[in-house]
C-alpha cells in the first residue's frame, strides 16, 4: 500500500480549553497537511479504577475534514463506539462535501511535529471475523493470522504466501489495546505490501 507524504507541526501534549490530550507516537509522518478541517476530542478520564472517555464533538462541521485528536491511554473499547456514532452523523449529513475525510491526529517522535492518518473508508465492526484471513493483533503485541502466531517481521511474506484464492484480508484489534498501540498496529497493517484487494477492521 502506498503511504501519502505531506508535512506540518506540534506538541505531544495537546490541549483544548483547559482539558490536555496525550496524543499517540509514531516515528514517521504518513499525512502532514490537512486544509479544511475541524477538530474532534476524545479525552482520557477517571472515576475510581474505571477509565471513562469524554468526548467534544462541539466543532465537528459535516463539509469539513474532521481530525480525531485522541488520548493514547484510552482503550479501543471506549474510542471505537464514539468513532462509529461519529461516522454515522457525518454520513447522514446532508452538509457533508464529497471528498471530505477522516484523519487520526498523532506526533511523529522523530521530527516533533503533528502529523495524521487517515481512516475514511474504515468501517469498524465490533465482533469477531470468520470469513476469508484475519490479523488478529492482542494486547500483548502478538500477531495470529487465522490464529497462527505469525512474527511481526515475518508478516508480509506469509500473507503474501497464503492461498491466492484468498480476496479478502481483515485487520483485528484487541478491544482492551490503547490507542497508542493501536496507531501502532494500524501503521503495521498499512505498510504491508500484500495482495489482497478487500481489507476490513475488526475489534473484538
Amino acid at each position: 500500500m502506498k503511504k501519502i507524504i505531506v508535512a506540518l507541526f506540534l506538541i505531544s501534549l495537546f490541549s483544548c480549553g483547559k482539558k490536555e490530550i496525550q496524543l499517540p507516537q509514531l516515528n514517521e509522518t504518513i499525512v502532514v497537511d490537512v486544509k479544511d478541517h475541524s477538530p474532534i476530542y476524545m479525552f482520557f478520564e477517571t472515576n475510581g479504577k474505571d477509565t471513562l472517555i469524554d468526548v467534544n464533538r462541539s466543532n465537528s462541521i459535516s463539509s469539513t475534514n474532521w481530525l480525531f485528536n485522541i488520548d493514547k491511554r484510552l482503550p479501543l473499547k471506549l474510542v471505537i463506539p464514539e468513532i462509529q456514532k461519529l461516522q454515522v452523523k457525518k454520513e447522514k449529513s446532508s452538509h457533508k462535501k464529497e471528498g471530505s475525510e477522516n484523519y487520526f491526529t498523532y506526533m511523529d517522535s522523530k521530527k516533533k511535529t503533528l502529523a495524521f492518518l487517515s481512516f475514511t473508508n474504515v468501517t469498524y465492526t465490533l465482533k469477531n471475523y470468520n470469513n476469508g484471513i484475519s490479523v488478529f493483533f492482542t494486547k500483548r503485541n502478538k500477531i495470529f493470522v487465522n490464529n497462527i502466531l505469525v512474527d511481526k517481521k515475518d508478516l508480509e511474506s506469509y500473507l503474501n504466501n497464503l492461498n491466492n484464492t484468498y480476496q479478502e484480508i481483515a485487520f483485528g484489534f484487541d478491544k482492551n489495546l490503547s490507542f497508542q498501540d493501536y496507531i501502532i498496529a494500524k501503521n503495521v497493517a498499512n505498510d504491508l505490501e500484500i495482495k489482497f484487494i478487500t481489507f476490513k477492521e475488526y475489534i473484538y
